[in-house]
């Protein structure tokens, strides 16, 4: 007898879990496309899962839309106790219920097949069912991490810090290794009401003063999430995972008793809630592509032709040696500005049917330490799955894509509600030739494809119950969807970590997550003086409501008793 061999055939097949093959796969099936995602995890989300914990970071200054923001919003509609097993299910009901694609989970892929410089297919190996799963598609991405495409295929890779000369990087080294960033294994801690006693294991690390401690703040603050026990940088973060797993969970440990019994940290009261056996990683193998975006790039908040995502995290370095390393634990150089990111950096130079996504990037060494964290992630994900669809769409290849319909991929990126430095989305015809009127205040920007305000740049109509907006035609139309953006306080919630998916730490009497207050929750759309639409529990930003209806007049009704913003009011 032999295990069993499942076959799937499908347009496009997503490796990696995490958010950004999330992003890849649920873009390219509401596209359309018949997509299947090979995960080896029992649940999605990668470094933002409960297996893991990272914090999902991204932009400071200019907070992410699309499929994040969508996540993010969700989570506060449904997770207003902070639970981690709660924003597990809404990421795994993000993938698991889309229409058009099919989810592996436990799947671990372990072989390829190519035809020349294309590849057929895949393979994996689903551990619960012990069985195997060849998946056939046009086209791949690998947002695996660590890149298992590379050497199942024989994809051009990177691994390590470049010169400083080859990209005119100043933060870049003298000669090129093999160094990377580390990994974590985190620690959560929840405050009593009582003191609480702590027992190390006794093959815990011994951390007796603070001079056996490297030079690392550990009070217990609400935003202290240990990212800082870190190792692996100086090894092989892909072959060496197990042995510093082990080595990392003796030093998150020794850290907690060190803060428990060794001198006054102001955790009298906090217990350990969860200890991470799954380590977060940084860094490890990235694919080469068209363009290797890199650090002035990145700190000049260049605006690419092809810009299909952005960053603006920090260049956030961490010294490879981790704990083992006694200065400083990371270089950190904040952004004054958003930077784009091409997408020429998203697909391989030498294997003709592989886009990625995700820390694996075409970056180099020093632009990865800003372009890795998981909402920039998540959004370089939706462009890959997007590219994908458009590919797909037009009969062309990848590249072909890339270089010749960039312009058509970043319209379904704005039209997908992703924010594009530098860009605006095309609206309808049908909204540039109707009237527009509003019973107060000016309308306009509702059709200017600019769906967010910026400093000194107002892209809203404010209204509230009793106001309305009106669009009007000389006869009636037909039209099959009216699309909205509502007003998430995108400005307000890139500060003091109120976009953070889940705490780091649990601490008494902390405020539980609401959906912002700024969003419109009550609407309805009125037809030539009939209610065709009536929304009354909204919590997301962008509403794209489907349903066929004949008017000449058309308008959109708030209900809510607080005057709100609206972004974008379009017939289509």
């Amino acid at each position: 007898m032999s295990l069993e061999n499942i076959l799937h055939k499908v347009q496009f097949c997503v490796i990696g879990g995490g958010l950004a093959g999330m992003g890849a796969a649920v873009a390219a099936a509401r596209n359309g496309v018949k997509t299947l995602l090979m995960h080896e995890r029992p649940m999605p989300g990668g470094n933002a899962s409960s297996e893991i914990r990272m914090w999902v970071c991204g932009s400071p200054q200019l907070l992410e839309t699309g499929l994040i923001e969508e996540l993010r919003l969700e989570n506060h509609y449904r997770n207003n106790t902070n639970n981690y097993s709660v924003w597990d299910t809404i990421t795994y009901e993000m993938v698991a219920m889309q229409e058009n694609l099919t989810v592996l989970f436990n799947c671990s892929c372990l072989d390829a097949v190519m035809d020349g410089n294309r590849i057929v297919s895949v393979k994996g190996y689903q551990q619960t069912t012990q069985s195997f799963h060849e998946v056939q598609a046009d086209i791949f991405a690998d947002c695996s991490g660590d890149s298992i495409l590379a050497p199942l295929t024989g994809a051009e890779i990177r691994i390590g810090r470049e010169t400083k000369q080859e990209f005119g990087e100043s933060l870049a080294q003298d000669e090129a290794d093999r160094r990377t960033m580390g990994m974590s294994c985190l620690l959560q801690a929840r405050e009593m009401t009582t003191p609480q006693k702590f027992i190390p294991p006794k093959w815990a690390n011994s951390y007796p003063d603070e001079e056996t401690i490297p030079a690392r703040g550990h009070s217990m603050g609400k935003c202290q999430n240990f990212w800082w026990v870190e190792l692996g940088g100086m090894e092989d973060s892909i072959a060496d995972s197990e042995t510093l797993r082990d080595e990392l969970l003796k030093s998150m440990i020794g850290i907690w008793d060190h803060m428990k019994n060794h001198g006054d940290h102001g955790v009298e009261n906090f217990a350990v809630d969860w200890i991470g056996f799954l380590p977060g990683k940084r860094e490890s193998r990235r694919f080469v592509g068209d363009y290797i975006i890199n650090q002035p790039d990145i700190t000049s908040g260049k605006i690419f032709h092809d810009a299909v995502a952005y960053g603006g995290w920090p260049i956030d370095d961490h010294h490879p040696g981790g704990m083992l390393h006694r200065g400083a634990a990371n270089t950190c150089i904040k952004l004054d500005k958003p930077y784009t990111i091409p997408l020429r950096s998203l697909y391989s130079r030498n294997i003709g049917n592989l886009l990625f996504a995700g820390r694996n990037i075409s970056a180099s060494h020093t632009a990865l330490s800003s372009t890795r964290v998981m909402a920039t992630c998540m959004l370089l994900g939706q462009a890959a799955g997007s590219c994908a669809a458009v590919a797909l769409k037009n009969g062309k290849s990848v590249r072909q894509t890339a270089l010749e319909d960039y312009a058509e991929i970043q319209q379904m990126l704005l039209e997908d509600d992703c924010t594009l430095p530098g860009f605006t989305r095309q609206i309808s015809e049908a909204v540039k030739e109707a009237g527009l009127s509003a019973s107060s205040g000016d309308p306009e920007p509702l059709r200017n494809g600019r769906d967010r305000d910026y400093p000194d740049e107002c892209n809203s109509w404010s209204g509230k119950c009793g106001d309305c907006v009106t669009y009007e035609y000389p006869e009636a139309k037909k039209f099959s969807m009216i699309r909205l953006v509502f007003d998430s306080d995108l400005e307000e919630r890139r500060f003091d970590h109120k976009h953070l998916n889940v705490p780091a730490n649990y601490f008494l009497n902390a405020p539980g997550r609401v959906v912002p207050a700024t969003i419109i929750k009550s609407f309805a759309i009125i037809a030539d003086g009939k209610e065709i639409v009536k929304i009354s529990d909204n919590h997301q930003r962008l509403v794209r409501i489907k349903l066929p209806f004949r008017a000449k007049r058309i308008e959109f009704r708030p209900l809510d008793s607080e005057a709100k913003k609206l972004f974008a009011f379009e017939v289509r």
